[in-house]
């Protein structure tokens, strides 16, 4: 038995080979379809390794060290300073935000200050221009410190080499621009321009004050082994001697992780949007091996009559069929692999690290197995039907169209080849959750579309008769057997709904930046604000904008450390949640409910409520962390340990902008303590020149607050946004341009019924006009019914990221449906009447022979 396989095997490979020396006629559509959803992954995939490979090879440069060691607000103790110095050579350095102006108060900007000691940096090159040495750029001279700041700082406020500027209560000299700072991308993202000091121009200014929001940070070369083992074990060591620090600790294997995070995201959605380019595309490779085993009844009926069973004609059509898909797939790698050589030297001006691109075996690996699994799962439905048409009705020329489904076991290996795509899909992603929904979505999408095909064909079946001929053909066309309905709406549906999800939550997101957050955001923000100063900063901010809304709070910073008398551990809470146990977090103390909250559970405690320590919690952050009202955590402020019992739950309107926290206390928890106070000044009728007026007396009164104008942070953020859109779309458009390929391939896949339908049609005299406007009727109704869907399905989509997940008001766009809607038409129209142009040109003769 076994050797009867392996010989039928081998005959299937021998005349699957001789017949491909025909060429791949009839399967250019097939190869378009493999080898842009393949090429898109890989090209992403392939990308995405490149920026995190770069990131771990120059971990030491970009971290500034082997290992460093944070705190927020507060500085290194003498114990703790004596044995991060023993670890090695060591540099120490702070960072905040602060403003600075000019001698003169005529403006100022918010800058993010970084002070660094004298042996910064350990690893990389500071490079300014001019160039100067540390000595020379930070040197003191008559009471006047050196500074280096970035060019877009000189631009903003119009300055020039040589010019001074005033930071807290000090004078800076500016010597030189910075051109590369090697260890930018550890310090995370900035809102504001570089401006560089030494350590003593930070004490000079004054600026680290009780409650100022000031990150201190170790960097240290290590003298002994640095591999990824040795940096865990000194950071569990470290972790143990003073379990009490508070301190993050991060190693040169893990040294921007939130920029390693978010590249693996985007790059997780980029590859789901080419994993649904890919399936789109297996319609289309179901539609072209279709249309190719039309071409090939003859041989299949002259195999059938001379023995060959079901099987060997499958096997044979399969091995074509998967050899052409590896071709495709080939070509799909190849572009694949080449796009890091072009994406390093765009990434490069963007990132300031080192992108040396290479091959990655591994992504392309992924990527070819979608692409396979995705070809043979698409291709054994119409082999195994073909695989089952009797030979008398091949020889008869009735096709495939009435043969129904095929067998058993080829809906299984179909089913099962889908399955481990999708498991494949969700295995492989960054965040598994996503995925899974994703693929959902996609799946139901899928189903639905199948619904819709067959309730467009069912409503043309019971559509009343109509007295227009083109009208009347179009509707029978739309039902008849064979029709390419359910084709089109499911080819063109997904890439159409994908695409409209998109450019609703861009349109929503980009609308809110823009317009409606602005609108009800409070004009600035204002941190760092002493307890000796909070009175006079109202008075000053007040006879001002007299007409403006002040809002101040006390604050401090807190760690969680314990969640129901359990140490926290961030491998048992879910990734959406682990940002609140990431180092310390604003707290604040008050005696009523903040505004824009509500209580969703418990109640709120008395104004004059002396009793134990009690805490709100924000109810969604909450439930992510597992909290309920009665459990207890335990914060660390200023050294002390706090535990509290949570008292109620609030619904937070974070997108309002307006100060609120993760965890308010109730007002007797923090007596004595000292704290800084935060403040907003929400003020709709002031224009560009009152705020500028209020910016500079703040700064001018008070030089250490930090004053942050929310207009320019919310514009910094659409400026992101928008380029973040613009790879969207791009992803978008490569699942519509393979609906575009779907939709040629079904009308390729019908083309021979298409021109029996035309020369009887024309025998009867019909004429090339009716025929157009009947094709023209019938692809502007399935174009309508698609881009319905469409609207239907993204409208709902948008709707659930933009409220439910992003929690930001959601509408709909008429804009963004008209589009859709002409767009729709266009394509369906366009293309159909270019793929039946040639229908329409058949002569009679020939074709009245074969029927």
């Amino acid at each position: 038995m076994a050797a009867a396989n392996r010989l039928r095997l081998g005959l299937a490979m021998r005349l699957a080979l001789r017949e491909l020396r025909g060429g791949l006629s009839g399967f250019y559509i097939f190869l378009a379809c493999v080898a842009l959803g393949t090429g898109a992954i890989a090209a992403v995939n392939s990308v995405s390794e490149m920026m995190t490979g770069s990131i771990t090879s120059e971990g030491r440069t970009i971290l500034g060290g082997d290992i460093r060691f944070e705190v927020e607000n507060r500085d290194f103790s003498d114990a703790e300073r004596t044995y991060l110095e023993s670890l090695g050579t060591s540099s120490s350095g702070a960072g905040l935000r602060t403003m600075a102006r000019l001698p003169d108060g005529s403006d100022q900007s918010l800058v993010e200050l970084r002070a660094v000691d004298d042996v910064y940096p350990l690893y990389g090159e500071l490079v300014t221009e001019p160039a100067l040495t540390l000595d020379e750029v930070f040197a003191e001279e008559d009471g006047v410190y050196g500074a280096i700041v970035a060019p877009i700082f000189l631009d903003r406020l119009g300055l020039k080499i040589g010019d001074e500027v005033l930071v807290g209560q000090a004078q800076f000299e500016i010597r030189a621009a910075i051109i590369t700072e090697p260890d930018a991308l550890s310090e995370g993202f900035g809102f504001a321009p570089r401006l560089m000091i030494s350590r003593q121009a930070l004490d000079a200014a004054g600026l680290v004050r009780p409650g100022s929001l000031v990150e201190q940070s170790y960097r240290i070369r290590l003298d002994g082994d640095t591999d990824a083992r040795a940096l865990a074990a000194l950071g569990t060591e470290a972790g143990e001697r003073f379990a009490d620090a508070g301190w993050q600790v991060r190693t040169s294997q893990n040294a921007a992780p939130a920029l390693t995070r978010n590249i693996e995201r985007f790059s997780q959605f980029l590859t789901l949007v080419g994993l649904t380019a890919l399936i789109v595309g297996g319609v289309g490779i179901a539609n072209s091996v279709r249309a190719w085993l039309e071409g090939k009844r003859g041989v299949i009926a002259t195999l059938k009559c001379v023995g060959a069973p079901a099987r060997l004609v499958v096997a044979i059509y399969l091995i074509q069929v998967m050899l052409i898909a590896g071709f495709g797939v080939v070509l799909g790698l190849i572009l694949g692999a080449v796009t890091p050589f072009f994406a390093a030297g765009a990434l490069s001006s963007v990132i300031p690290i080192s992108v040396d691109a290479s091959f990655y075996p591994g992504s392309l690996a992924i990527a070819a197995g979608f692409g396979l699994m995705t070809a043979f799962a698409f291709a054994v439905l119409p082999l195994g039907r073909a695989g089952e048409v009797p030979a008398t009705a091949l020889f008869r020329q009735q096709g495939f169209e009435a043969s129904g489904l095929p067998r058993w076991p080829y809906l299984l290996t179909a089913g099962l080849t889908l399955a481990a795509l999708c498991a494949a899909a969700i295995w492989f992603a960054d965040d598994r959750r996503i995925a899974g929904i994703f693929v959902a979505a996609v799946a139901v999408a899928f189903a639905v579309l199948r619904l819709v095909g067959h309730a467009v064909q069912a409503a043309a079946r019971r559509f009343p008769t109509v007295r227009s001929t083109p009208l009347r053909l179009a509707i029978g066309n739309i039902h008849r057997p064979g029709a390419l309905t359910p084709s089109v709406v499911l080819s063109l549906g997904l890439g159409l709904a994908l695409l409209v999800t998109l450019a609703l939550i861009d349109t929503n997101l980009r609308r809110e930046l823009s317009g409606n957050l602005p609108d009800r955001a409070p004009n600035f923000f204002f941190v760092d604000i002493q307890s000796s100063e909070i009175d006079g900063f109202e008075k000053v901010v007040s006879s001002l904008a007299p007409e403006g809304k002040i809002i101040k709070v006390p604050m401090l910073r807190g760690r969680i450390t314990e969640l129901k008398g359990e140490a926290v551990s961030v491998d048992n809470v879910p990734p959406q949640a682990r940002w609140v146990l990431r180092g310390d977090r604003g707290v604040t103390y008050a005696k009523n409910l903040p505004e824009n909250s509500r209580l969703s559970a418990g109640q709120w405690w008395p104004a004059d409520y002396q009793g134990e320590p009690l805490v709100s919690f924000s109810s969604e952050e909450a439930g992510e962390l597992g909290l309920s009202v009665g459990d207890t955590i335990t914060v660390s402020v200023l050294g002390r340990s706090i535990t509290a019992k949570i008292a109620n739950l609030r619904d937070v309107e974070w997108e309002s902008l307006s100060i609120n926290f993760v965890m308010v206390f109730s007002p007797s928890t923090f007596a004595g303590a000292p704290h800084s106070w935060m403040a907003t000044l929400s003020d709709p009728g002031a224009d560009a020149a009152l705020e500028g007026e209020v910016l500079r007396a703040v700064t001018q009164a008070y030089p250490t607050i930090t004053s942050v104008r929310v207009k320019d942070a919310l514009e910094l953020a659409n400026r992101v946004v928008g380029q973040i859109g613009i790879a969207i779309r791009a992803a978008a458009l490569v699942a519509l341009v393979a609906s575009v390929l779907v939709l040629a391939g079904a009308l390729a896949a019908g083309n021979r019924s298409r021109i029996h339908d035309a020369v009887v049609l024309k025998t009867l005299g019909a004429t090339r006009a009716t025929l157009i406007r009947a094709y023209v009727y019938e692809y502007s109704l399935l174009g309508l019914a698609t881009a319905l869907f469409a609207l239907a399905f993204g409208g709902v989509a948008a709707w659930f990221v933009v409220s439910r997940i992003m929690t930001l008001p959601s509408s709909f766009m008429p804009d963004i449906a008209l589009a859709t809607l002409a767009g729709a038409l266009l394509v369906t129209v366009g293309i159909g009447l270019l793929g039946t142009w040639r229908v329409l040109g058949q002569k009679a003769a020939p074709v009245l022979r074969e029927l």
